[in-house]
């Protein structure tokens, strides 16, 4: 009997590709478009199978104008806020395909946990699941920080997929157990903010007002991973890479070159290291701004 092969790291990856004037390069529409080519394409012949994206911005009309034939990727969508109502929301759901030119997305994710645990929360479920019904997303789930309780909504909804922030400094998802217990409901689990929206790779004078008390901490957790000569990429990536309850990790970039370093990374080889060590004591400071982006390598 054969043994199962694990995935590439590469086949782990999704990619969430990154149009903002504050982390992409300026060009010109057309140049834009050639440069999410040369992404979509690297990441094709690399192996990579994931794409994931925001109703925000022009990514998904960008995205689906670049394409590679035939194309590899199982694209996720994340919702509108509830805060829009129910209606926008699964307009917006369903006007994300048409803007990424594909008949049907891989995952509809509810962008707020909130959303769910609030009063119009099932209906907003409801809503999901009908467009899961009807063949428009293969799968539904959520988005979800610590603090949502995601493993108590994953047994009340019963979502397919969650994916919620776990990285090298903010450890407390898969030191607590949650990715365990919900991958235990069998749920798909994905991890995002890798790289802790750039902070592994910021220096305490560019540190944003509410994390200033932790440069400390920061500096620390940098001078142990270059006492072991291991770059801050490539330490994020094989934490995440190597939690056995993960499916997938959701890693930011912005173009074909930051993904090159990224599988570079990641397929380097998982080094050893005290991961408890690294990860900050007080890492509920990094949720505070969750919108915060701190440096181009979030």
């Amino acid at each position: 009997m054969k043994s199962a092969v694990s995935p590439s790291p590469a086949a782990r990856l999704a990619l969430a590709v990154v149009t903002e004037p504050e982390r992409a390069v300026p060009a010109p529409a057309g140049a834009r478009e050639e440069a999410m080519r040369a992404l979509l394409q690297t990441g094709a012949d690399a192996g990579v199978t994931r794409i994931a994206t925001r109703p925000t911005g022009d990514g998904e009309r960008l995205l689906g104008q670049a394409w590679p034939f035939p194309s590899p990727f199982a694209v996720s969508v994340r919702t509108l806020s509830l805060s829009d109502g129910l209606d926008r929301v699964e307009a917006r759901a369903r006007r994300s395909l048409e803007r990424l030119g594909l008949p049907r997305g891989d995952v509809l994710l509810a962008s707020c946990a909130g959303d769910l645990a609030g009063a119009e929360g099932r209906a907003l479920w409801d809503r999901m699941r009908a467009l899961k019904d009807r063949g428009l997303y293969r799968r539904i789930g959520f988005v979800s920080t610590m603090e949502d309780g995601p493993v108590a909504l994953a047994r009340r909804f019963q979502p397919d997929v969650v994916q919620m922030p776990c990285n090298l400094l903010d450890q407390r998802p898969a030191s607590g157990g949650v990715l365990d217990d919900l991958a235990g409901l069998g749920v798909e689990v994905q991890v995002s903010s890798v790289f802790a929206r750039g902070l592994l790779f910021t220096n305490r004078e560019n540190l944003p007002p509410h994390l200033a008390g932790h440069g400390v901490a920061l500096s620390r957790t940098r001078r142990l991973l270059a006492e072991a000569r291991i770059d801050p990429m490539q330490a994020a990536l094989a934490y995440c890479l190597g939690l056995p309850s993960v499916t997938a990790v959701v890693t930011s970039l912005a173009s074909a070159a930051e993904l090159r370093a990224v599988l570079a990374a990641a397929h380097a080889p998982r080094p050893d290291l005290d991961w408890d060590a690294l990860a900050l004591r007080e890492p509920a400071a990094l949720t505070a701004d969750p919108l915060a982006v701190i440096s181009n390598a979030a």
